[in-house]
């Protein structure tokens, strides 16, 4: 069997539970799935105007930076950068702290995901070492285009959550090892606001970085965007048709020839997400178990650590 990878949610928020689970799970590989593993964490550090998917404001030490890529990276773990604006310029391919970035993280291990491609472009011109990732927020639900897409020089193609579940088409996908699905989108089902979302996320971000620019302390008000289904819980989405279970993963995307799965989660609370992890990576028989250490790790409550 192939190896099994997750990419996860998010090098910096979920700093500290990622680091646990990766520890936890070299610790204690019998509590997971067979041949599990993590493939990446990606994400962003604050403002990146290049950011898109989810909307963040403030500021990161590139003290702090360097130590999270060097605990990931010695880890074996690549960091995934979000840069999914689709929004971008020519003029804001030049900005300081996006290109500071990925300077910083230039050591042939880590990646970018994009869904812009005059960025892409850029990068692959200016940092040639990164692997390239091509978005969901793309959005792409024809499959001509999405065929044409996987013959591009990707590492990954991460697919729109609509094509989840279509076993007939996915049976006949090209590339299914260069594929990464999207496997617990919050998202209702064909979502015709999803492209709006990803532009207002977009836009808030340059103009966020703008304000930024002139005065560091100057008043911001992002332009709100407004989604309950953000807020959700995972057992709240797994009503979805658009929602791939666990086994199926095991049973039925794995033996087909899939290897790649993507959790979301960089803007939900920890808690959300550490259930994600148990939910999708655990076998059911360890599922309390690990739930529980992992929460104790969490708070600093537990042995492991010791």
């Amino acid at each position: 069997m192939n190896t099994i990878k997750y990419h996860i949610p998010d090098f910096l928020r979920h700093f500290k539970l990622n680091i646990i689970l990766s520890d936890y799970m070299r610790k204690f590989p019998d509590y997971f799935h067979e041949n599990v593993t993590i493939g990446s964490v990606y994400g962003t550090f604050p403002t990146s105007l290049w950011n898109g998917g989810r909307y963040f404001e403030g500021t990161c030490d590139p003290r702090v930076m360097q130590e999270v890529l060097r605990q990931f990276n010695g880890r074996g773990i690549p960091c995934r950068f979000t840069f999914t604006n689709p929004l971008l310029k020519e003029e804001h391919l030049s900005d300081p702290f996006c290109n500071a970035v990925l300077r910083m993280a230039d050591n042939g291990m880590n990646e970018v995901i994009v869904a812009s491609q005059l960025l892409e472009d850029y990068i692959r011109e200016k940092y040639p070492r990164y692997k390239i990732t091509s978005s969901t927020c793309k959005q792409i639900e024809n499959k001509d285009k999405l065929t044409e897409e996987l013959e591009k020089d990707y590492s990954l193609v991460v697919l729109d959550y609509n094509w989840n579940n279509k076993f007939d088409e996915l049976e006949k996908m090209p590339h299914k090892d260069k594929i990464e699905l999207l496997i617990n989108a919050c998202c209702t089902p064909n979502c015709k606001r999803r492209g709006e979302h990803y532009r207002n996320i977009g836009e808030n971000h340059i103009r966020y970085a703008e304000v930024k620019k002139k005065d560091p302390k100057a008043p911001f008000k992002a332009e709100e965007f407004r989604c309950d289904q953000m807020l959700l819980h995972l057992y709240e989405t797994t009503c979805y048709s658009t929602h791939i279970k666990p086994e199926d993963i095991y049973e039925k995307y794995v033996p087909m020839g899939y290897e790649n799965f993507k959790i979301e989660g960089r803007s939900v609370p920890d808690l959300n997400v550490l259930e994600n992890y148990v939910y999708y990576m655990v076998k059911p028989e360890f599922k309390d178990k690990v739930r529980l250490e992992l929460l104790l790790a969490l708070t600093g409550k537990h042995k492991y650590f010791m």
